[in-house]
């Protein structure tokens, strides 16, 4: 009898620490949104920096999380050239031939740094793993949050910003929703055990939705639904990358920053992938 009221007892622990922990997640994840949304709703300069400050601290937990892997990468440089790269895109006249122009920069004073780290060290340098970790930081994480600056500069930029970041909203609570009542099927288990197929069917359709209340509420064009696809696959396709390169660092979360949610990067995972995506066909629909 008194095993049966341990057990009650230790259930009954669970499910408020389940709650407490649910509860601070919604805390952190209304306040980042009112961050973001009103980042963005300003524009100009403030959107700049906060998107910045993101993309820094997020490059920061992907350095670390590739270093638990023994690739010994020079975060400083990094950090220097994505804040090249973000400066840059704050400029309406930026120009993506500057852009990969800089990256390449990157890549040049990397190689130069491992030349005299070789001849200093008699024989040691690491240039293939430091020049890729470096560059493969700037290209998942800079990069999209550069997009995200500029499309800022767009005709409805501030508008298609909110609206990426509606769908991506929606599709994380649709998946968490319809996984948690309707998943039993598997999406990929190696990866993230808790994901399932019919999460994963929720989610693209919680981005379609909200994809659709952006269309009427903001007066988009029809075509402009493309974004709900995006956000509802991409974003999905994001998060498992990132739980990917957690596992192969032997991490659970990318950092603590964010109560409830771990680091930056955990929280802006899905983000990355639907910006650049919105972006690039933005920019091709657009130069027709």
């Amino acid at each position: 009898m008194q095993g049966g009221k341990g057990v009650m007892a230790a259930s009954r622990a669970e499910k408020g620490k389940q709650r407490s922990e649910l509860g601070t997640r919604t805390m952190s994840s209304i306040v980042i949104a009112a961050v973001v949304l009103f980042g963005i709703n300003y524009g100009g300069i403030l959107w700049a920096v906060i998107a910045s400050l993101i993309a820094l601290k997020s490059l920061d937990e992907y350095y670390r999380l590739i270093s638990r892997k023994g690739s010994r990468v020079s975060p400083g440089m990094g950090y220097i050239f994505s804040l090249i790269f973000l400066i840059a895109a704050m400029k309406e006249s930026a120009q993506p031939i500057i852009l990969a122009m800089i990256l390449s920069l990157c890549v040049f004073f990397v190689m130069t740094i491992e030349i005299f780290r070789r001849q200093k060290t008699k024989g040691t340098s690491n240039v293939i793993f430091n020049t890729g970790g470096i560059v493969s930081g700037i290209l998942y994480i800079t990069v999209p949050w550069v997009c995200m600056i500029m499309l800022g500069n767009y005709a409805f930029g501030r508008q298609i910003l909110m609206t990426i970041f509606f769908c991506t909203w929606a599709c994380d609570v649709g998946a968490y929703l319809g996984g948690k009542k309707f998943g039993n099927i598997k999406l990929c288990e190696h990866v993230s055990p808790g994901k399932t197929v019919q999460g994963f069917i929720f989610g693209i359709i919680g981005s379609l939705i909200a994809n659709a209340a952006s269309i009427y509420f903001f007066s988009f064009p029809e075509y402009l639904m493309f974004i709900g696809f995006v956000c509802g696959i991409a974003g999905q396709v994001g998060d498992l990358a990132e739980s990917l390169i957690k596992r192969e660092a032997g991490q659970k979360d990318s950092g603590t920053l964010i109560p409830g949610h771990g680091g930056m990067l955990d929280r802006f995972d899905s983000i990355l992938f639907n910006g650049l995506l919105t972006y690039l066909i933005l920019r091709v629909l657009l130069t027709k």
